[in-house]
Order: C-alpha cells, then sequence, then structure tokens
C-alpha cells in the first residue's frame, strides 16, 4: 500500500530531470530496511533517490524501487563509483555492475565518489564520456571536487559536468562552490543537509522554525532550496520521510534566508584523510 502525503510530486520542484529534493540511502545497508524505506518514500512522492558503491545498498535500492508504485521512468536515480573503480580499465565494468545491482537499463546520474585512488581526470573523464556514449549514464557527475578540480575535469571531458554533490548545510555554506557552479552551470547537490542534526541546535534555526511552526529540518532544507541546492538528506522513518519532504513546499521569506546566510559558523562533518587539499 501506498503511503499518503501531503506533497505531491509535482511540488517538487525539477531542473533538467532532477527533482530539487531526494533520498539519500548512505549507511541505509540493512537490505530490508533499505527496501522499505525507498518504496515509502517513492510513493510518499520522492523521485530521485542517491546512492552509491561504498553504501553497499545498490541491490536494494533497486529491489526497492522496482516494489513500489511508481514507474521506473519517474525516478531519477543517481549513484558513485568508488574511488578505487576510477581508471580507465575498469570503470565501464564497474558501472555495469552498478546498473546490473539496481537492475536497471541506464542510470540517470554517475559521479566519481572522489578525486582520489586511482582516478586521473582524463582516463576518469574518458572513461564516463564513453558510458554516456553507450547509454549505460545519462549525466556525469562530480562528488567532493574542489574549483581547481572541477576545472582540471571539465578540460579534459568530452560531455559536460551536470552536477557537484558535496557537503553543504548552514554550517558549511560552501558559497565558492555555489558561485563557481552557477557561473558554469553545474547543478549543486548537497548531501549530509541537516549537517548529521547539527542543524537542530542552531538557534537562528530554531527561531525560523518556531515562526512557521516546521522542524528544523525543513527550515535547513528550505534554506538550500532557496539558493537553488537540491538536497538529498538520508532517512528511514516514516515520520522523518515525511518531514523532509514537506520542505518542499515550505516557503521561507527573505528575512528568514538572510537570517540563516549570516550564520558564521564552517563546521564540515564529512573529512576523510584522502579528501583533497585545501578544500
Amino acid at each position: 500500500m501506498s503511503e499518503e502525503s501531503n506533497i505531491s510530486p509535482e511540488s517538487v520542484d525539477a531542473t533538467d530531470g532532477m527533482p530539487m529534493l531526494g533520498l539519500g540511502t548512505w549507511q541505509n545497508d540493512d537490505p530490508e530496511q533499505c527496501v522499505e524505506t525507498v518504496r515509502t518514500a517513492l510513493e510518499m512522492g520522492y523521485r530521485y533517490i542517491d546512492t552509491a558503491q561504498a553504501y553497499d545498498n545498490e541491490t536494494s535500492v533497486g529491489e526497492g524501487i522496482r516494489a513500489s508504485a511508481v514507474d521506473r521512468d519517474e525516478v531519477f536515480l543517481a549513484t558513485k563509483l568508488w574511488y578505487d573503480q576510477l581508471d580507465r580499465d575498469t570503470i565501464v565494468e564497474s558501472a555495469q555492475s552498478s546498473v546490473d545491482r539496481l537492475g536497471v537499463d541506464t542510470i540517470e546520474l554517475l559521479y566519481p565518489h572522489w578525486p582520489a585512488g586511482s582516478y586521473d581526470a582524463e582516463e576518469t573523464m574518458d572513461g564516463f564520456a564513453e558510458l554516456v556514449d553507450t547509454g549505460v549514464i545519462e549525466r556525469i557527475g562530480l562528488s567532493n571536487f574542489t574549483p581547481e578540480l572541477i576545472d582540471e575535469a571539465r578540460s579534459v571531458s568530452d560531455e559536460p559536468i551536470f552536477a557537484l554533490q558535496v557537503e553543504c548545510h548552514p554550517l558549511l555554506q560552501q558559497e565558492q562552490l555555489r558561485e563557481y557552479c552557477a557561473d558554469a552551470g553545474i547543478e549543486l547537490v548537497a548531501y549530509s543537509p541537516l549537517a548529521r542534526g547539527a542543524v537542530f541546535d542552531v538557534p537562528e534555526i530554531e527561531e525560523i522554525a518556531q515562526k512557521h511552526g516546521v522542524s528544523q529540518a525543513q527550515v535547513s532544507l528550505a534554506w538550500l532550496g532557496e539558493h537553488g541546492i537540491t538536497a538529498i538528506p538520508k532517512a528511514t522513518g516514516q515520520e522523518h520521510l515525511r518531514d523532509n519532504l514537506a520542505a518542499a513546499t515550505l516557503e521561507l521569506d527573505a528575512e528568514d534566508v538572510q537570517a540563516i546566510d549570516d550564520i558564521d559558523r564552517e563546521e564540515r562533518q564529512i573529512n576523510p584523510s584522502f579528501a583533497p587539499d585545501s578544500w
């Protein structure tokens, strides 16, 4: 049975086919829970599902899509190749393995997860371009890249870069990357958009949430949307799924947006040893 929601898929704005609000599946690696989460989310109104090879749940994500009452052609699906799968001789086979695990014919958006390990700008971008040419993927994204690394990838890529996925939230506002992407015509996708829950304790966000009678999560996600940033919060329970989705219809006023813009904190939540230098 589908889950009732007050949010229609049409209310989640899309940019070039990519909805502005999606479901992240990081740490959702219990197979049964992952299948049910994806199914429930789609039937609530989500149309964008994000996964990765490193999440070890591509099979479950695919099962959740098929278990839902939503047609496959209505779902925007993204995944990422891990950093040891990015050399020219491995990319095509690795991406096809993701396609097979997901049980789909093509993937709407594929990222190199990190510019690390076997990543080489020319080799990796050549492999991704081949995946576009053969229809394995529709669009190329970059994940956890700095402006300098994006420049390098763009300079050697035969296909346009559609999206950049990075950590972004009111406590890590990524002004430089936002400006870069706006100038380059690249969509910005925010992972960890709730800063692993840290946004719940920010006074400015709490005040705005009380003003509108909504959750701090909705305020944070709506703020990203006001800046044209796609958010992919992770959630499993129906209550959190529904609450996050409701952010799609929350309209913040200019005063609200400015109050969050003025938060002078930079608190990165994800910073592994293989992350780019000076990011």
